[in-house]
This record gives C-alpha cells, sequence and structure tokens, in this order.
C-alpha cells in the first residue's frame, strides 16, 4: 500500500527474511565434502584453459588436479576480481582500485575504486562492476551499515577504449553474469539479480527476495548459472538497518570486528555478537540458530530461477561463499571463512 511507510511510523514495521525453503532449503552438503585444497581466504576462482585459478589475499594461485596450490602471480595489493578473455588474457582487479591486463595497467575513469567482479564477453567485450564510490572492496560491511547505494556498472567496448557507466546508484554490484548481449548484476545489498541492457542499461529485476548477500556468478554447463551467497540474512540486523542512532553510534565507536552485521566466518571471537539467543543448548551449536555467517551456492536455470541449493548451515565451517566455478562436471567452491576450495558434483551437488 501506497501509505505503509507513513503508517509504519505509527503501528510499527515486522521485520521479516525470505525462509530457506523450497530449492533453498538447507543442507550440508558443503560441510560435508572434503576439503579439494586448503587455502586461506580462497576467493575468486576462474578456469583458464586446463588450470583452475583462485585468488588469496595479494596473489593469484593454480590449483592442480590433486589440490597442489602453486602461485601463479603476486601483487601489490589484494586481488577483488579475476577475468579471462576470450584471447587468454588474464585480467585482474585491485583492492587499490587498479585493473591489470596481462600484467600490464589499464586506465580507469577516477569514479572506479571498488573494483568487486569483472566479466568478459566473447566478442571481448569487458563489464566491471565498482561496489562502492565511499569504500574499498574490503570495507563492505561499513557500506552496508551506510546502506550505501553508490555502486556502478561499466562496460568497456571489444575495439577497446574507454569505460563508460551503464548504470549507477547500484547497491553494492557484487556478481555479473553476461546472457547475450545484457549483464546480470548480483546487487548485494537489495538481495536481488538485475538484468541491463547492454546498450541502453536498462534495469530489469530477474530474481528478487533472496534469503542472502549475492555475491558472484559463474556460467553452469547446460545453461544458466551459479551464484554464490556469501552471508545470510537474519531479523537482528535487518532491524539495526533501520535503526539510524544505534548504527551510526556503532559504527563510530565499536571495532568492526564486532558490528552486527554479516560475516564471512564466525564463532572465532567471543566478543562478536549473537551468541546467546539459544545458539546453543547443551552445548551444542544448533544449525538452525540466527547467524552472522553461512555457506550457500544456489544453482540458477536459464530464466534466473533456483533450481538447488547447497549449504554449510550455523554450526558449519564452510562460510563466507564468495566464488564458484564449473569445469569438467564438477562445481569448485571457494569458502572465504572456511579457508579452503572444495569440488562437488556440478549436478548433483554431491560430493
Amino acid at each position: 500500500m501506497i501509505l505503509d511507510p507513513i503508517l509504519d511510523i505509527f503501528r510499527g514495521k515486522a521485520v521479516t527474511i525470505p525462509p530457506l525453503d523450497g530449492a533453498f532449503r538447507p543442507n550440508t552438503k558443503l560441510d560435508d565434502a572434503p576439503a579439494f585444497a586448503e587455502l586461506s581466504e580462497a576467493d575468486n576462482l576462474l578456469t583458464a584453459g586446463d588450470r583452475l585459478l583462485a585468488s588469496s589475499g595479494n596473489a593469484v594461485f593454480a590449483l592442480a588436479a590433486d589440490g597442489t596450490v602453486t602461485v601463479v602471480e603476486t601483487f601489490q595489493s589484494r586481488v577483488t576480481a579475476l577475468a579471462l578473455s576470450p584471447s587468454g588474457e588474464l585480467t585482474v582487479g585491485l583492492e587499490t582500485g587498479k585493473l591489470l591486463t596481462s600484467g600490464k595497467e589499464v586506465a580507469l575513469p577516477a569514479d572506479i575504486n571498488c573494483i568487486t567482479a569483472l566479466a568478459y564477453g566473447q566478442d571481448g567485450t569487458l563489464w566491471l562492476a565498482n561496489g562502492s564510490a565511499r569504500h574499498a572492496p574490503s570495507q563492505w560491511a561499513a557500506d552496508l551499515m551506510e546502506k550505501g547505494a553508490s555502486g556502478s556498472l561499466w562496460k568497456r567496448e571489444p575495439a577497446g577504449g574507454a569505460f563508460r557507466q551503464v548504470a549507477g546508484g547500484l547497491a553494492f554490484p557484487y556478481g555479473l553474469h553476461q546472457v547475450g548481449t545484457d549483464i546480470i548484476v548480483a546487487e548485494s545489498w537489495r538481495h536481488q539479480l538485475v538484468r541491463h541492457d547492454g546498450a541502453s542499461g536498462a534495469a530489469t529485476t530477474v530474481l528478487a527476495h533472496l534469503p542472502g548477500y549475492p555475491a558472484r556468478m559463474a556460467p553452469a554447463a547446460g545453461g544458466g548459472a551459479w551464484l554464490a551467497l556469501f552471508a545470510p540474512r537474519n531479523r537482528l540486523i535487518e532491524f539495526i538497518l533501520q535503526e539510524v542512532h544505534y548504527r551510526e553510534d556503532m559504527l563510530r565507536e565499536v571495532s568492526p570486528d564486532c558490528w552486527i552485521a554479516p560475516a564471512l566466518a564466525s564463532n572465532r571471537n567471543f566478543l562478536e555478537p549473537l551468541q546467546c539467543g539459544a545458539i546453543r543448548t547443551m552445548g551444542i551449536h544448533k544449525p538452525w540458530s540466527p547467524s552472522r555467517s553461512y555457506g550457500l551456492v544456489a544453482r540458477l536455470d536459464a530464466d534466473m530461477r533456483p533450481r538447488f541449493s547447497i549449504h554449510s548451515r550455523a554450526n558449519g565451517t564452510r562460510h563466507g561463499i564468495c566464488s564458484v566455478a564449473e569445469r569438467s562436471g564438477r562445481l569448485f567452491v571457494a569458502s572465504r571463512g572456511g579457508d579452503c576450495v572444495l569440488s562437488l558434483d556440478a549436478a548433483t551437488g554431491g560430493f
């Protein structure tokens, strides 16, 4: 109703989040799968020919078939995005806002300083997601707590040249997936996937009301895509986002590790929030308890509708899934919170 925002001032507003049900029904497949490779804060998975690449900190690593990890290249700051051009050139986004292709710096507009995702089209078009105009990629929690919506989508034509802005006012775009000449953007803070026309930038929401914060996307064999959701939504965080003065005081006075905010991993510090509220009973961490971190990957069909999902629940350890990649019938999952890369059967999500 049009009057709801006005009436909510007097009657209060219910804090609701989508349930984990249907295609998002919880399971323990991420925790049941053996680790394919151990890698601290594993992120940005990418298939490059017969190699699987992953980033960790300020380096890119190659993961062999037996899980052996070798360094490919190191950089001066943390790697925040990876993409491979049709001609095989590796493109790397850095925490400092720099973009490198085959080791050479690419000129960027001054407005781009938070590279969160990259994607090449088959014709060589390069898409770039700029998560925030105010914060670096590692400061994503601050951007959420400030209810940021300063992100943008950029495009560089196959012939090269300068990047041009296709869309602005995005709430932390964190994933990209090209469909034809259009691009689908995972807009984290609005919990949705939005399809942007490749020429005009016109936006159409294709999947809304997600139960978590969407991150990067990867093509799936047979059509559709894989979607990583890096943290869960919960009622306490949704409530805090409505409380302006409390949230401002928290940002100013409390260490970021202890904010009431989503996290890539939890239960590592006795000072962090959400340790009561019947999370533990008889010393057992309940898998259905509220949590700031979670592990979740969804398989989407060609219409971006979820078909099934794989999970690491509140009592699991494979949390903070920011990137996935499919190759030769296997789904590789990077867990930043679990410091590992997993390998599962792409058809079923099992191992």
